[in-house]
């Protein structure tokens, strides 16, 4: 599956990329799509199965995860408070 996750910060996009490739996960940092907010503009665009943390957990920076469906965004996670 295709997702994307958008950050709070860029420190915490470039982290989760490597969090993504020590996984095994392709993962690719670029600008966030114009249909998603994000606090920092950067977002991490990987690949991975039905778990979709590289850590198990959520990290302090991660804003969302959605997962891209055809034309869409479906919502899999959100930090409390966004």
């Amino acid at each position: 599956m295709n997702y994307i996750a958008t950050f709070f910060s860029h420190f915490g996009a470039m982290r989760f990329h490597k969090l993504c490739g020590s996984a095994g996960w392709r993962s690719k940092p670029g600008p966030v799509p114009r249909d998603l907010s994000s606090s920092c503009g950067t977002c991490v665009r990987y690949e991975a199965g039905e778990d979709f943390l590289p850590c198990g957990e959520a990290p302090d920076e991660l804003e969302q995860i959605v997962e891209a469906a055809g034309n869409g965004y479906i919502l899999k996670y959100r930090a409390g408070g966004s």
